[in-house]
């Protein structure tokens, strides 16, 4: 039996469009691909020796490895949705049948009346945009009068901007656990996030201090499977935020992509058994949202140089998974998710190297591996990879 799991989610690296991405508006989409496309020069010698570019289609086959060390192959994802909760619940081995529901035209007036009633204060906003450039257009007003900024996406989130000069973050907290728990119902929305920001040399930079308060999962996840049977759930990033803490024993935000690979090493050079799940958001966040391929690019090969001080901290008995929850092509037009397949790349000393595992019929899959591996209750939904890719 494997003793530990490690679950690490590369945010929205997706490796090609899924067959319903039309429906989307996603048709064409391709994270991984336009990325290296854009970007010919990309090293990733770490990532490509373990498989991850030997998965079908990912990028042609440019980066593949003649002899993988790890198992490899792509997900399609059953849940209707593209976004982050969707994502990881359906890892985790749920299904979410009906969409979370999205304001494109903003949050009903009756809401927002409401909300500021609760919050005692009027808003700014209430319209889709991009968190970046919103912060622009009505930082001014925001900083003169107090007034919150609210905005939503394509996805479903109700996301708060605030300079932490004019509103503390505490006070940010504050008005976002209020607004979480006014959205439910006909009003439920996925997520509502605190996104605080600071000026600095003239600008207005977001801060690492973000919060998400999501909706809680409708049923146990392989976390609560986990936790039920007496093992350790470590959390590290927003995987906390995204399950709402369901299911976790411990867990610590990060600051970037390097600060939760330096928190997910210290985590696994401890000594437990169970599993330590990573969301590694910066891809998604600085990269993908912001239409920066030569960045999204940068921070690949970022993690890449790192992987190996991963695998080194790795015990005999671990098993490394690496994902993503949806795709966020910075070539495609707009500025939001996009919907992919996923990669799956399998590692250790266990596993395999060179089992082409194909295309799996869902994301849970890697939930229902991850129980099969550490022998807990299996998921509700998914069919474990563990037989095909354990020596």
């Amino acid at each position: 039996m494997i003793n530990r799991v490690i679950i690490i989610v590369m945010d929205s690296l997706g490796v090609g469009e899924l067959p319903d991405a039309g429906d989307f508006g996603d048709q064409g989409a391709d994270t991984f691909g336009h990325i290296v496309r854009e970007n010919p020069d990309i090293s990733i010698p770490n990532l490509s020796e373990m498989g991850f570019a030997n998965i079908d289609g990912a990028a042609g086959g440019k980066l593949a490895a003649a002899a993988p060390s790890g198992s490899f192959g792509k997900m399609r994802e059953e849940s209707k949705g593209k976004d982050t909760i969707t994502g990881h619940w359906e890892i985790a081995g749920i299904y979410t049948e009906t969409p979370f529901r999205t304001y494109p035209d903003g949050f009903p007036e009756h809401f927002i009346r409401d909300f500021e009633k609760a919050i005692g204060t009027g808003v700014l906003g209430n319209y889709a945009a991009s968190g970046t450039v919103i912060i622009e257009d009505l930082g001014p007003e925001h900083e003169k009068t107090g007034k919150p900024i609210v905005y939503t996406s394509a996805d479903s989130v109700f996301q708060i901007a605030a300079n932490t000069a004019v509103i503390p973050l505490e006070r940010l907290y504050e008005i976002c656990a209020t607004a979480r728990k006014m959205l439910t119902g006909d009003l439920a929305c996925g997520r509502v996030i605190a996104r605080p920001y600071v000026i600095s040399g003239g600008k207005r930079v977001r801060t690492a201090d973000r919060r998400d308060y999501a909706v809680s999962p409708p049923d146990d996840t392989l976390l609560d499977n986990i936790r039920n049977a007496g093992k350790t759930v470590y959390a590290v990033g927003k995987i906390h935020d995204i399950f709402g803490g369901r299911g976790i024993t411990e867990s610590v935000h990060t600051e970037s992509n390097m600060d939760g690979v330096r928190k997910t090493i210290d985590a696994v050079k401890r000594d437990f058994s169970g599993l330590v799940f990573t969301n590694l958001v910066d891809f998604d966040s600085r990269f993908g949202h912001r239409r920066d391929p030569a960045g999204y690019a940068g921070a690949i090969e970022e993690f890449d140089a790192v992987l190996p001080d991963i695998v080194s901290a790795m015990k005999e008995d671990d098993v490394l998974i690496l994902c993503a929850d949806h795709g966020n092509d910075p070539v495609h037009s707009g500025w939001d998710h996009t919907r992919e397949y996923i990669p799956c790349v399998v590692y250790g000393s266990h596993i395999k190297p060179g089992v082409d595992m194909g295309i799996r019929d869902s994301f849970s899959d890697i939930g229902a591996s991850a129980a099969d591996m550490l022998g807990t209750e299996p998921t509700k939904e998914g069919v474990s990879f563990f037989d095909i890719v354990k020596k």
